[in-house]
């Protein structure tokens, strides 16, 4: 008998509830690209077959993906610890590789094209390797994560895929790795960190909707404020005093210098526009530095927020029951720009109104706790890290995605799982479930 538990039986100990969602997911998202793409004058049914449509290729990503699944819950899970480090590899590798060999889709030269017209997205798979190769450092037992070192480690794994995915004009996928923070808090990572994190996030927004100056002032005065208090307990306090002058500085020094640097350096002057226009202020192209070309002219047409108020629109259209399937004038008359794809959220919305989109949200909501709950049974840490690596990516791509539909995040191209149409996307999220159902299933196993 062997002593690996369920590897010719795939059903025995796999997480039937998880399985469900996932096919209910896939089918929602075929759906909702049906009702995108359908034209009540051409004959649907021949489209379907011959593969012409989105919705059509869409279901031949889905069966092709399904496959996959099966073959991963057919593996012996040792299987995923052993290429960890290889997988990683190969997947910065083809990261590189698009830099020569990448086809520019939409400004982004992320894509290698393959046989039969299709492209592989390096960047989404690398999620993938990612999760693999921090569960596997994570879980190693001369790793100590409560060291600064360990972090810094993990840190670099995760921050070498995301700078090449800038690198590439995808910002929105180098933002995804950032959800790999949630396994690593759950492993130990001081909560100091997340916490630093959050108030340069707010500290962010506080300068685009605060003028620098009066920003500058409100923290000189608070900082004056707390020193004022302890001026009484000096030599008790000097270091605290210290600490909140350095603090300051540091927050002078992101308002004046950081956050300009950055919008005007590192996001191109769409991206630039779509986060000033998301808090209702207007940007100046002409002081971002990649918007003009090396005479010195500015070029490159600013981009307004017409998908997101359209997206809004086709939402808001929607009321309380929505307008019934394939009755959504919006989504019919394809006034939302990358509906199948961004702005797939739109199409639901239209068509069931709120009651359907809280039903959907509620089946999400219910994959992301069953899957915290399959991640929080596991004997080993390898399998522990992997499954919070999973939902934090989920999560993230869930939140980000819907938050940019309704204009409450700039837009940054990240797809709905398992519902916006991509063959690279559809397959990253199936390989991500499939092999977290694969360690599930063996949870009794310690792996490293």
């Amino acid at each position: 008998m062997s002593n690996t538990p369920n590897q010719n039986n795939f059903s025995k100990g796999t997480d039937l509830a998880v399985i469900i969602l996932y096919f209910a997911m896939v089918a929602i998202g075929i759906l909702c690209i049906f009702m995108v793409e359908f034209n009540p004058n051409s004959n649907w049914s021949n489209s379907l077959i011959a593969g012409k449509n989105s919705y059509s290729k869409q279901i031949y990503f889905a069966i092709f993906c399904g496959f996959v699944g099966i073959f991963i819950l057919l593996m012996d899970s040792k299987v995923f610890t052993a290429l960890a480090n290889i997988s990683y590899g190969v997947g910065i590798a083809l990261m590189l590789a698009t830099f020569v060999l990448g086809k520019n889709i939409n400004g982004s030269k992320s894509w290698i094209p393959i046989a039969g017209g299709f492209n592989l997205q390096p960047a989404e798979l690398c999620k993938i390797f990612t999760a693999l190769i921090l569960a596997k450092f994570i879980s190693k037992p001369e790793t100590d994560f409560t060291k600064l070192k360990s972090h810094l480690i993990a840190g670099a794994m995760i921050a070498l895929p995301a700078v090449l995915s800038i690198m590439q004009h995808e910002m929105g996928l180098a933002l995804v790795y950032s959800a790999f923070l949630f396994a690593m808090y759950r492993e130990g990572l001081p909560p100091a960190i997340l916490i630093v994190a959050l108030s340069f996030a707010i500290l962010v927004i506080a300068t685009l909707l605060l003028e620098p100056v009066i920003l500058a002032i409100i923290l000189t005065v608070i900082a004056a404020l707390i020193i004022l208090s302890m001026i009484k307990r000096f030599k008790r306090n000097r270091n605290t005093i210290l600490l909140v002058v350095g603090i300051w500085a540091i927050c002078f020094g992101t308002i004046r210098y950081v956050v300009p640097y950055i919008f005007n350096n590192v996001f191109e002057c769409y991206q630039s526009t779509r986060i000033y226009s998301m808090i209702g202020k207007e940007y100046d192209c002409s002081q971002n530095n990649k918007s003009v070309s090396a005479s010195g002219k500015q070029h490159g047409k600013k981009p307004d927020d017409y998908n997101v108020k359209q997206s809004k629109i086709a939402i808001g259209s929607g009321g309380f029951w929505g307008r019934g399937f394939l009755k959504g004038t919006q989504t019919r008359g394809k006034y939302v720009p990358e509906q199948n794809t961004d702005f797939i959220f739109t199409s639901l919305g239209e068509a069931f109104g709120f009651i359907g989109t809280a039903t959907f949200l509620g089946l999400y909501l219910f994959f992301l706790f069953r899957i915290i709950r399959i991640a929080e049974r596991q004997r080993s840490t390898f399998s522990r890290v992997y499954a919070y690596s999973v939902v934090g990516i989920f999560f993230f791509h869930i939140a980000v995605n819907i938050s940019m539909t309704i204009g409450l995040f700039p837009v940054v191209g990240i797809p709905l799982p398992l519902i916006s149409y991509g063959g690279s996307s559809l397959l990253t999220f199936t390989v991500l479930v499939f092999i977290l159902l694969r360690l599930d299933a063996d949870r009794q196993m310690v792996l490293r």
